[in-house]
């Protein structure tokens, strides 16, 4: 789980600022999906470096659920060249973070690495997903020392902190975290086909959407 408040990361290996939206606006999925293609063609011009994706969380908390779902929910699309880590079944967290980041450098060379995890903030940012480039800091939010996940981020904000953060993950509305763990995993599945597949209607949304 990230910070609270969370504020905004360092963007300038990218140029692209970062985006915060409420997961019931319109035109959200689109957005998040075309900002994330965007990082990707800058970051990785080429398209040579192996794509992970890091969901961070666990299952046996509501709140913290958020990496864990996205990255089920993308094993479950199985899409090729999209390696994914942190699951409900295995999910990657504060015990064993350091050991998975080991495995992805050993297994993958110079991955790109997207971040997915929650985080807690203001009671009128509930429900807003945030994409900016950088690395997202795992466990801000309740005081644990981990390492800085990604190149670019995902974060969820799934409920109100500041106070008693481990029992307000705990009671976190679950049909919230499954909504926005939905939006996120399509919107990398959408970001990560725009990257290798371009049209006229994709060019032209990304325009529009600038």
């Amino acid at each position: 789980m990230s910070g609270f408040p969370f504020f905004s990361r360092d963007n300038a290996n990218t140029g692209i600022p970062k985006i915060k939206h409420h997961y019931l606006e319109p035109s959200v999925l689109d957005r998040l999906a075309v900002s994330l293609c965007q990082h990707l063609k800058v970051i990785d011009p080429t398209r040579s470096r192996p794509l992970v994706v890091v969901g961070i969380g666990t299952d046996r908390s509501t709140g913290d659920s958020l990496g864990p779902l996205v990255g089920t929910k993308l094993v479950a699309a199985a899409p090729p060249g999209l390696h994914v880590y942190g699951t409900l079944d295995e999910p990657v967290h504060a015990s064993n973070l350091n050991g998975k980041l080991e495995e992805i450098r050993r297994l993958h060379h110079n991955p790109l690495i997207i971040a997915i995890d929650a985080c807690l903030g203001q009671v009128e940012s509930i429900g807003s997903v945030t994409l900016a480039a950088g690395a997202v800091k795992p466990g801000a939010g309740v005081h644990k020392n981990l390492p800085p996940v990604g190149e670019i981020h995902f974060t969820g904000i799934v409920n109100v902190g500041g106070y008693m953060e481990y029992f307000v993950l705990q009671n976190t509305r679950l049909s919230l975290v499954m909504r926005m763990a939905d939006l996120i995993a399509q919107a990398i599945l959408d970001g990560y086909q725009m990257v290798f597949t371009t049209t006229p209607r994709r060019e032209a949304m990304m325009g529009s959407l600038q």
